[in-house]
């Protein structure tokens, strides 16, 4: 079987729940930048020689395929939601980081090729935070995924952070005298 299908040659592409869209339509813009998202933590992940930190990002993959088919489901009869659990435990992930690389100051980011890569999931996951607010605007999203998506760049910056701390190489911006 072919993934060659010729259904989206018109522009338009079908959701999980059924509908055509045209493939500038706000969800499907909401779940293509999600699936941004998800490649660029698969080349972060690759990176990473920590097999805690490996499985983290393992983990919110997962999540965010089930976010995307959420995102494509206009009903809202997505089979396996993000839950409120879920989004509790990235927010004690980001405490625990938190915990163990305490900030004190700004930070200049990418002081090493891994957290470099997290740094650029950060910035693409608070796009895709924007494009499912401007979805969520105009239809119903679930309110898991907007807390999910919010709390997720938060993670993204602090396991970089983290990386950057374990490596020695965290680096502060100095104040101008």
């Amino acid at each position: 079987m072919s993934i060659i299908t010729r259904k989206g040659d018109e522009g338009k592409t079908s959701l999980y729940s059924g509908e055509r869209v045209w493939k500038d339509n706000l969800r499907v813009k909401a779940y293509g930048t999600v699936d941004e998202l998800d490649t660029f933590i698969s080349d972060a992940k690759n990176l990473i020689t920590n097999p805690t930190y490996f499985q983290l990002l393992e983990e919110v993959q997962k999540i965010l395929y089930r976010m995307m088919g959420e995102l494509a489901t206009k009903n809202n009869n997505y089979p396996e939601p993000i839950t409120a659990e879920e989004v509790q435990k990235l927010t004690e992930q980001v405490q625990a980081l938190e915990e163990k690389t305490p900030l004190h100051g700004f930070v200049i980011p990418g002081s090493l090729p891994v957290s470099a890569r997290l740094d650029i999931c950060r910035t693409i996951a608070r796009r895709a935070e924007r494009e499912i607010v401007t979805l969520a605007r105009k239809e119903q999203v679930p309110p898991e995924i907007l807390q999910y998506i919010n709390r997720l760049s938060d993670f993204l910056f602090m396991l970089a952070r983290t990386l950057e701390a374990e490596a020695g190489v965290l680096n502060y911006l100095k104040p101008n005298k």
